[in-house]
């Protein structure tokens, strides 16, 4: 006990003398520091004399006073660039709402006297954008001049003054319907209203360089786009109610004012309409995949050929980051469409803006951008995207989840044509359901197409001889829908005149000089016409894609009836299919017909096109069809909008069971080849011919399927 006793005793004797001593080293090392800190603040850089000095004073060796100083200075130095990270970023943050703000200013001022827009005063400014409009006015003209010389053998300056001739001068009335003839003088191809060159469609505007203050602004709008994007992908109620007609998810627009004030007066305009819709849906594709193809506008649009009729990427702000997408933002155009000649194309210049969420998840987001608030190419709808977009997460074996929102405000400075203003005003159109279901059905065409196997080919006469020939034979089908959406587009490129006799819709024509390697060389004449039936969209499709009826519409096949001798399937839709078809009892052997047809929840497409022999058979041993002509004709049907109480399918995406379609609106579409010459004048018979081609088939439709013919 005694020893434990005494072993304790000097064992706290120890801990008390370890205590002191480390108290005495911690005032020293404080006495040091202090004396380092004061000598820092009179001189940070001293010299060898006075270090020698301090390490003879605090007991320090010269190079720990060396070294300390060094480490002391750099300390400071960082801490003064952050300070003055810190106070640059409040300054710029603050002249960059100074500048949002003088933008909204601008923006929403108005002239006192007149109501308008106000006028800039500063002459230089308006000296400078003349002077560049005048550049790109010479320029056009030269353009033009050689475009003409081309066509006629010498320069435009050596040719009379032509008087100019307005459209409504050009009678194309048509009265063949009642048996008159069309006679009158042959119409100059550049002459007729809709005409368009071989150049390449561009867009109407091409944005100059953009600063590094537009760059960043764009960011901005881009990071704020993706915030609004997420919320409205991830929140249900109170943003989104489920619509009573159909249960599509659609935005609560008082709820989603107040949760996304925008201070804009555009709600007021009665003009203005706000449309907005959400839906998912899985797709065989992976998310990468879907992504790459997202980024690209040419992929972009062969993913979309019956939405999206062009697509440009104008300039890229940002290329994503360690070689992925993520990050990427890129300013971009496009013109939507509706397959019919009586709807006019949306066009949109925004900001695609995608972000990596997480592992396996991506979120892309549109958002308008006005790159030019002086645009005379303005379009005949106001199209305004707000934040829209997907959120793509991966699923196992290579399928993936996309959740999609359409949010966007139109302007419509024309009335929407009577037939079309129920589907289009209700969303169906433009919306949610109808992206996912075209992208689905794709994706199904794409799967079938990487297919090596011959599980999707039935091949009836030994044609297909390798799965090389079923790819080709997909692609030259492929190439045949994408020539006939883009054949009866209302885009910039395509003005249609519209001839009277077939209905109060009537026909409407446009030509085209065509010299693409995959059309035929020469002067190209489209017509179609949109007609409505009180038939379900699923019961016309099967009308049209029965063989056995064939006879009753297709006046090409002169009444004969086909036999399909090739069929490729190319979606989980027995509908969905590429068939090569051959006409029996027909004196010419040697010419087949290539015909795709694809259905799917918001419409469905009948596109043929003969095709010789020859040419059939290259496709099909697996060599490149690009160069094989094609002249497509055929329908697209579409549901026409009016919902009414039933137990059909619905006519959205989303399986809901509660709402039927009341007809389909059906687009006849014909193109014949008027001359191989591209210099050749266009002939009324011509448009006499495709005219009567039309009302026939129209005709034949009615009469097959029951309907009046008035």
């Amino acid at each position: 006990m005694e020893f434990g006793g005494g072993g304790g005793a000097g064992d706290h004797h120890d801990a008390s003398s370890e205590g002191r001593r480390k108290k005495r080293y911690h005032r020293h090392t404080a006495h040091q520091i202090q004396r380092l800190e004061g000598m820092f603040k009179e001189c940070p850089h001293p010299d060898e004399k006075q270090r020698l000095q301090l390490s003879r004073e605090l007991s320090l060796a010269p190079r720990q006073i060396k070294f300390w100083f060094q480490n002391r200075r750099t300390q400071m130095k960082a801490q003064h660039e952050r300070a003055d990270n810190c106070a640059l970023r409040a300054e710029n943050d603050k002249i960059r709402c100074e500048n949002i703000a003088i933008r909204e200013a601008l923006r929403n001022v108005i002239c006192p006297s007149c109501g308008g827009p106000p006028v800039t005063e500063d002459s230089y400014f308006d000296e400078q954008k003349l002077r560049m409009e005048n550049s790109q006015l010479k320029e056009e003209l030269d353009r033009v001049s050689s475009i003409a010389a081309k066509y006629i053998g010498r320069p435009i300056s050596q040719l009379p003054p032509v008087q100019p001739i307005p459209i409504s001068s050009l009678d194309l009335s048509m009265g063949s319907f009642g048996g008159q003839g069309i006679s009158g003088p042959s119409l100059d191809l550049d002459l007729l209203p809709g005409s368009s060159s071989t150049l390449p469609s561009l867009p109407p505007f091409q944005p100059a360089c953009l600063s590094d203050m537009d760059k960043s602004l764009m960011t901005d709008i881009a990071a704020t786009a993706m915030d609004e994007l997420l919320r409205l992908l991830q929140t249900n109620d109170p943003l989104w109610m489920k619509s009573p007609t159909d249960g599509r998810d659609v935005l609560d627009l008082e709820s989603y004012e107040g949760i996304f004030p925008r201070g804009n007066a555009n709600l007021k305009n009665p003009h203005v309409r706000i449309e907005a819709s959400r839906d998912s849906c899985v797709v065989i594709m992976n998310g990468l995949a879907l992504v790459d193809m997202f980024m690209d506008s040419n992929k972009w649009v062969e993913l979309f050929p019956t939405i999206v009729s062009m697509a440009r990427t104008l300039e890229v702000i940002s290329s994503g980051m360690m070689g992925s997408h993520s990050g990427s933002l890129q300013l971009m155009y496009e013109e939507l469409q509706v397959l019919s000649p009586l709807v006019p194309t949306r066009e949109f210049y925004f900001l695609r803006y995608c972000q990596q969420i997480e592992q396996g998840s991506w979120a892309i987001v549109d958002v308008s951008y006005d790159i030019s608030r002086d645009n005379q190419f303005a379009s005949q709808y106001r199209s305004h995207r707000l934040p829209s977009g997907c959120l793509i997460q991966d699923l196992p074996n290579g399928y993936s989840k996309v959740t999609w929102v359409e949010h966007v405000e139109i302007e419509d400075k024309t009335p929407t044509h009577r037939l079309y203003r129920d589907l289009i005003h209700s969303g169906l159109a433009f919306g949610a359901q109808r992206w996912l279901a075209t992208l689905k059905r794709m994706c199904e065409r794409i799967a079938c197409l990487m297919v090596t196997g011959t599980s999707t080919t039935r091949d009836l006469g030994g044609v297909i001889p390798s799965p090389d020939g079923k790819r080709s034979m997909m692609k030259l089908a492929q190439r045949m829908v994408n020539n006939f959406c883009s054949s009866i587009s209302t885009s910039n490129g395509h003005r249609w005149t519209t001839l009277s006799g077939l209905n109060e819709v009537g026909v409407r024509v446009t030509v085209h000089k065509s010299t693409d390697p995959g059309q035929p060389n020469g002067v190209v004449l489209s017509a179609a016409t949109t007609i409505w039936l009180p038939i379900s969209p699923q019961n016309v499709f099967n009308f049209f894609k029965d063989e056995r009826t064939r006879p009753q519409w297709d006046v090409l096949s002169n009444g004969n009836a086909v036999q399909e001798v090739a069929h490729i399937a190319n979606g989980s839709h027995p509908g969905n299919c590429i068939s090569v078809l051959r006409a029996l009892n027909n004196s010419q052997n040697n010419m087949l017909i290539l015909q795709e047809s694809c259905m799917d929840s918001s419409g469905s497409l009948i596109v043929y096109c003969p095709v010789d022999l020859p040419a059939i058979n290259i496709a099909m041993s697996g060599e490149d069809p690009s160069y094989i002509p094609l002249l497509p004709s055929g329908f697209t049907i579409s549901p026409d909008g009016r919902a009414e109480q039933g137990d059909g399918a619905s006519t959205s995406s989303s399986t809901h069971g509660h709402v039927r379609s009341g007809g389909s609106l059906i687009t006849v579409a014909f193109q014949i080849l008027v001359s191989s010459l591209p210099s050749a004048k266009l002939n009324l018979e011509s448009v006499t011919t495709v005219n009567n081609l039309i009302g026939t088939t129209v005709q034949q439709i009615k009469a097959a399927l029951n309907c009046p013919s008035s």
